[in-house]
């Protein structure tokens, strides 16, 4: 009994502390960066701004970013004509492996290949997925950790309201 109070205390404070970490982002300017992308060009996050802009950190290994992928891909298509841009940011050691699963679950959004990791440790990624939204203005307004079905919709209440800004 006393090992698994523990082990729940440890992952709690595990949990707690990168959500700490993160939400000091909120409300500072997003970490520019630029890294390759799944169709061979360097995409820099700075290039869009005056777009909201969702970045979502993943890894072909974590079964929730492989849920979550197609939720997103919708949210992309719907609001990319009306200043909503989504840069996936894939953090396997091997792209090749994100490339067959972007293809099998039909993304169309671009997709960005931090096998070294730098960005991921810029925006303090302790979770997979982590997804971060950008206003307009090149801030960081909202930070999710993780994904659970029903996430997609705080997502979207949060793009609609940073367009209509």
């Amino acid at each position: 009994m006393k090992f698994k109070n523990t082990i729940i205390a440890l992952v709690f404070s595990v949990f707690a502390a990168s959500g700490l970490a993160s939400s000091g982002m909120e409300g500072q300017p997003a970490p520019d960066f630029a890294l390759k992308s799944s169709t061979g060009e360097n995409l820099r996050l700075s290039e869009y701004r005056g777009d909201v802009v969702m970045i979502n950190f993943w890894a072909t290994w974590c079964g929730p970013c492989r849920q979550e992928m197609p939720l997103l891909d919708a949210l992309y298509a719907r609001y990319e004509r009306v200043g909503f841009n989504l840069l996936g940011v894939n953090i396997d050691d091997d792209s090749r492996r994100a490339m067959q699963m972007i293809e099998e679950l039909g993304v169309s959004f671009p997709v960005l290949f931090d096998a070294r990791k730098e960005v991921s440790e810029l925006y303090e990624v302790n979770a997979m997925p982590v997804t971060v939204i950008v206003d307009r203005e090149g801030n960081v307004r909202y930070i999710h950790q993780g994904y659970k079905p029903g996430y997609e919709d705080k997502y979207l209440d949060q793009v609609r309201s940073l367009l209509r800004e």
